[in-house]
């Protein structure tokens, strides 16, 4: 049971991929394919945006940090002048907190700038391939494109082509239809004129048909009797000369 249905199942996929074939068409496919393409570039567009956006972000709060620092390590001095050692530890302690952070976001801009790197790389790199792409699909159309018109040419000029083979059908089968008709015509004609069937359409009776084929061979024979009379006094004609010559020599006997 599983290996009939695995059959089963091979069978319908390989007339699915035969139909999906058959409707598939290559200018579309590839025109498809680089809308794809055009969008995937896009996305790297985008993921560039976004990391130069977050890198942005954190140059503004790097700067906006530095100026704490100045600005804590004024207060420290200060505070230190007034003789408030312990405010001018605070301000400090703050400031080595504010540094750290700095230095933290000095490591997070340097990852965003190799990532910024590498997208900018991966987007010349893709949209290089996408422009490749699109000359070579413009010119594999163009290939497809004149040779479907060739065979399509070539098929309505052999008469290969679906559209052409029915045209071709049908000539045929009006041809078989018209010999048929005009045997069947000629048939009754025969068969009318045999006297088998009746022509309702004529005023003539069978007498009138009889009497007809009676007149047509009493001419007949009497154009016959008229080239035998004819050709027996053509014989007579030729005999006299011979005839008179015979005489001639009983008297000179």
């Amino acid at each position: 049971m599983a290996g009939l249905m695995s059959r089963a199942s091979t069978i319908v996929k390989a007339k699915f991929s035969k139909l999906l074939d058959r409707a598939e068409d290559p200018g579309e496919t590839l025109d498809y394919s680089y809308e794809k393409q055009l969008e995937l570039l896009q996305n790297v567009k985008r993921g560039i945006a976004d990391v130069v956006t977050a890198k942005k972000r954190l140059q503004l709060q790097t700067a906006q940090l530095e100026q704490s620092v100045v600005k804590l390590d004024t207060q420290a001095r200060q505070a230190l002048g007034a003789g408030r050692e312990d405010l001018a530890r605070t301000a400090l302690e703050r400031k080595s907190g504010v540094q750290t952070q700095l230095q933290d976001l000095d490591v997070q801009i340097k990852g965003l700038e190799d990532q910024q790197e590498k997208l900018v790389a991966s987007e010349k790199q893709l949209s290089a391939k996408i422009e490749s792409f699109r000359t070579q699909k413009e010119v594999i159309k163009a290939q497809y494109s004149a040779a479907e018109a060739q065979v399509k040419i070539g098929e309505a000029a052999t008469g290969i082509g679906e559209q052409m083979a029915d045209t071709g059908l049908a000539i045929q089968r009006a041809k078989d239809k018209t010999a048929a008709m005009q045997a069947r015509a000629g048939a009754i004609d025969e068969l009318v004129q045999a006297g088998t069937l009746e022509d309702f359409t004529s005023d003539e009776t069978d007498l009138d048909r009889e009497l007809a084929q009676l007149s047509s061979k009493t001419q007949v024979d009497s154009e016959l009797e008229q080239m035998k009379r004819e050709l027996g006094s053509g014989d007579a004609k030729q005999e006299l000369p011979e005839g008179k010559a015979a005489k001639q020599e009983e008297q000179a006997k």
